[in-house]
């Protein structure tokens, strides 16, 4: 089987600003990898990049075995990204946020499917607006809606931003039912790391470590001091 992540020497550019370089990456199905690092370090870059929102500058990003450049739909439609822009409509509830997100994607989810996703985030009988939700049941409505589509590759850019400790666990234990294949950034690393099995460290877009997501704790204390000193 093929992994589903698989990058050469990839590296994204701007302007005269590498933001990161010599990324590579063996993912394998079902794996959940947690990528750390400071900000700056090129977390939320390359996470777009293997969302293919954004084409890499140079190297070889292969996903599912396929080239991104030449099969970018089917790769796409294999793949479900989450941020910090939700995307959900403030006027909508829960469900109808769901109901129109999955008709612009061109899925026909049943009643009773997306009773099941909103259950699954604990929002089924929630059918006042979203603009009256806290930031916690917006990530949680969200991560709903990623999953309509059952994407095989889900990546998460840190999803814990901005929650209160009853949220972080929420969506933690969400992420936890996650089918599939997950790559995280976080900047709460001990809590991001208890949810996969391996983490990368980026360091000034360098991919400078990578290891058991129990480690990722005291690599990232060492990169902290690294650079401190």
């Amino acid at each position: 089987m093929s992994s589903v992540i698989h990058t050469h020497d990839l590296s994204r550019r701007f302007g005269q600003r590498w933001a990161y370089a010599r990324v590579d990456l063996e993912i394998e199905p079902g794996e959940r990898v947690l990528l750390i690092g400071a900000n700056g370090s090129g977390k939320t870059t390359l996470l777009r990049s293997l969302a293919t929102l954004l084409r890499p500058t140079s190297g070889s990003l292969r996903l599912f075995g396929l080239d991104p450049r030449t099969d970018l739909a089917a790769v796409r439609r294999r793949v479900g990204f989450f941020s910090h822009k939700t995307g959900l409509y403030e006027d909508l509830s829960a469900r109808d946020n769901l109901t129109v997100i999955a008709k612009l994607a061109g899925l026909k989810p049943t009643k009773a499917e997306l009773v099941k996703r909103l259950a699954a985030v604990g929002l089924e009988d929630r059918p006042d607006p979203i603009q009256r939700y806290s930031a916690g049941m917006r990530r949680r409505t969200a991560l709903a809606a990623l999953m309509l589509s059952e994407p095989e590759l889900i990546l998460l850019d840190e999803p814990f931003s901005a929650l209160d400790p009853a949220g972080v666990s929420q969506v933690a234990d969400l992420i936890r039912s996650l089918p599939g294949t997950v790559v995280v950034t976080s900047h709460q690393v001990e809590r991001a790391a208890t949810l996969c099995d391996r983490a990368v460290l980026l360091q000034g877009g360098l991919q400078r470590w990578q290891g058991p997501a129990s480690d990722a704790w005291s690599a990232w204390r060492a990169s902290q001091r690294e650079v401190s000193t």
